[in-house]
């Protein structure tokens, strides 16, 4: 899966993406990354991406050419599912979002910065706008790499323990059971007896049990879904 990044920081890219499971993925031939500056693309010698917001008002405006000609010639060298605008305004993001989007073959994501981007850039080239949650940050970058997080160790091949993906919180619509290793006796608190017992059928029906308590006393709103 190919995940093209458009972005007037690139920079703060780099660390997410140069470490740990994404850094794998890469290696291994699953994922390609391209994070692309924006104002590679930029046609005035400032190189500036940004102006001034018709009608007036606080902040600057990011400009509608420099995305254009990135988008447009990257759509010239290949076909793409989807071009992902990361945005407060957009839906927010869950695990079937990601579950979804790990099938797609390649991908853009556009990072905002200032006050916003021009509204034609949405209204042409956007197919899709996801937040990361109700609440604003400077830029679109660190969601962009959140993004690309939930969905790169969904595909197949990137984990070691490709089940460990399928038994996290929100795959099965309820929080993840709580979890245990050694010791099994740790200042006089235990693991619960019945993960050592070796008795898979009754430790799943543990799992469970735990995993929909701890559902209903955090997230009840799941169950009501």
């Amino acid at each position: 899966m190919r995940f093209d990044i458009i972005t007037v920081l690139p920079a703060l890219l780099e660390s997410p993406f140069a470490h740990s499971i994404l850094q794998r993925a890469q290696k291994k031939g699953i994922a390609e990354i391209v994070v692309h500056s924006l104002r590679d693309y930029s046609t005035n010698k400032q190189k500036s991406v940004d102006d001034y917001p018709y009608g007036g008002g606080s902040g600057m405006v990011m400009s509608i050419e420099p995305f254009a000609k990135c988008i447009e010639g990257l759509k010239a060298m290949r076909e793409y599912d989807e071009v992902i605008f990361m945005s407060p305004d957009g839906e927010t993001l869950n695990q079937t979002i990601a579950n979804e989007l790990s099938g797609k073959g390649n991908v853009i994501i556009l990072c905002g910065h200032y006050k916003g981007i021009d509204q034609r850039i949405r209204d042409l080239f956007v197919t899709r706008e996801i937040s990361i949650g109700d609440y604003v940050l400077s830029g679109g970058e660190l969601p962009a790499a959140v993004l690309v997080d939930a969905i790169v160790r969904l595909i197949p091949g990137v984990l070691n323990d490709e089940t460990s993906a399928l038994s996290d919180s929100f795959q099965g619509e309820l929080l993840d059971a709580p979890v245990y290793t050694r010791p099994a006796d740790w200042n006089g608190h235990r693991v619960p007896d019945i993960l050592l017992s070796g008795h898979e059928a009754k430790i799943n029906e543990w799992r469970h049990e735990q995993a929909l308590a701890r559902t209903q006393a955090r997230r009840p709103d799941l169950l009501e879904d």
